[in-house]
């Protein structure tokens, strides 16, 4: 008889207590950790949820979060019930499975796990089984969640690679490849050509295609994969073509399907037009199949989105920007929206940077990028996270790089405390390098009375 699972705190301890691989260094595992089957097996034990609800299901380097968050509103705006699963939370498990905005409060998620935690514990007593990881039960949990809600459309965000992501299981109506540019390069390869097979390995049999990736050798690879599995694919800058108009900060979109009127871009940047255009691509598709999405409500429901460290402004007086920068591409895109913005450039005001990143990123090529950019920069590390950096490294790297001096800090909350007293009240202070230290940056600093905040829309 299996003890059950009776509280929030209970679920959490049984979800944390399994193998996470969005927390252990990346020399501990490799791609052959990760094995379709076993996802299969969880899902063939809880009935193949996913068997019976139409998916978007999207993949990318970067952009992938925001541009799936942007296809469920422009979906739930249809009317249908809408299922957004995404990874890694900020604040609370739960905010990885929302329905219509709306994500499972405690007790419903308590039930969740107590059911799943039956099935898991019989998986785990079956010879030769091996036990779910985190993110596999993650999944599935967000399908039971879904299948419960009577969601009637699912959009899922490819948690790594894609081809043996656990996401994959999964009957798609339309696939997205948003960007590709090299990441965990442990599992996926260093070359972009085999990123872009992993990434592609999304892509089903006649299912359409959405690919981000502009005409390109790397393109042509996806394309490829695309044509041999007899899947339509429209693609940026051919059949997907936009305009952003930074001032106004609209995209004028226009697919094979229609031209969409102009839809407000609801986070900043030209790299957020492109996961605009997208989203609009995606949603074009899903219409097609079947499901009927009024523009004018999707552009409403899109231009209206919220979402979280995604150079998030979250203060003022000094500027606060959080941001889950983590590799070349994405650095890059933040670089250019803060040169692009006349309230963040480096000619209008002083820009102190807080810096933290994983052992698996390119740091070198991080600091590389970022140190010139700022006038003032902190190194810390993260606390929530044994994959961070030592403070100690970092400034080693630092030191061995650049003659810029440093401020080195233990942790988010020194780090947080030191910006504070060298910033002016006109000044920006950055926060980027990872998910997990945007998200601790962000909490420090959305916790502080004094500093007044917002969302960025």
């Amino acid at each position: 008889m299996h003890s059950a699972i009776e509280t929030y705190e209970q679920a959490i301890e049984f979800l944390f207590g399994r193998i996470n691989y969005e927390r252990l260094n990346s020399d501990l595992y490799s791609a052959g950790d990760f094995k379709l089957d076993r996802m299969a097996h969880l899902l063939e034990r809880i009935g193949n949820p996913q068997d019976h609800v139409p998916v978007v299901h999207v993949a990318g380097s970067k952009g992938k979060g925001s541009t799936a968050a942007m296809i469920a509103a422009g979906l739930g705006a249809s009317g249908h019930r809408t299922g957004l699963f995404t990874s890694p939370h900020i604040e609370a498990f739960e905010e990885r499975m929302v329905v219509d905005g709306d994500q499972p409060t405690r007790e419903q998620l308590t039930r969740l796990v107590d059911e799943i935690a039956n099935v898991v514990r019989d998986i785990e007593s079956e010879p030769g089984r091996v036990s779910p990881t985190y993110f596999e039960l993650a999944t599935a949990l967000a399908w039971l969640h879904f299948r419960s809600n009577r969601t009637e459309w699912a959009v899922l965000e490819v948690g790594l690679g894609g081809r043996l992501d656990a996401t994959n299981i999964c009957q798609p109506l339309v696939s997205v490849i948003t960007t590709i540019s090299r990441d965990h390069t442990n599992l996926l390869g260093s070359d972009l050509a085999d990123i872009a097979r992993e990434k592609a390995g999304i892509i089903k049999p006649g299912v359409p295609v959405v690919c981000g990736v502009e005409p390109t050798q790397i393109a042509k690879i996806i394309e490829d994969i695309a044509m041999e599995r007899e899947a339509p694919m429209w693609q940026l800058g051919r059949e997907i073509r936009f305009e952003h108009d930074a001032q106004r900060h609209v995209a004028r979109i226009s697919t094979p399907a229609r031209t969409w009127p102009d839809i407000r871009i609801p986070l900043p940047g030209r790299h957020q037009a492109i996961n605009t255009a997208l989203a609009a691509a995606a949603i074009d598709l899903a219409d097609h199949e079947g499901t009927t999405v009024p523009v004018d409500a999707a552009c409403e429901a899109i231009g209206q989105l919220t979402w979280p460290v995604r150079i998030e402004t979250i203060g003022y007086h000094p500027r606060v920007i959080v941001d889950a920068a983590h590799n070349w591409a994405s650095l890059g895109a933040l670089i250019e929206t803060l040169d692009a913005d006349p309230t963040t450039s480096a000619d209008s005001r002083q820009r102190l940077l807080i810096f933290a990143t994983s052992r698996d990123k390119d740091v070198d090529g991080s600091l590389r990028q970022l140190l010139p950019r700022f006038d003032t920069v902190i190194l810390t590390q993260f606390q929530d996270n044994p994959r961070a950096v030592p403070v100690e490294s970092l400034h080693r790297r630092v030191r061995e790089l650049f003659d810029t001096p440093v401020h080195a800090t233990p942790d988010p909350a020194s780090a947080w405390h030191l910006a504070r007293r060298l910033a002016n009240r006109d000044d920006l202070v950055c926060v980027t390098g990872s998910f997990f230290i945007a998200a601790e940056i962000r909490e420090l600093v959305l916790d502080q009375p004094r500093v007044q905040t917002t969302t960025t829309h």
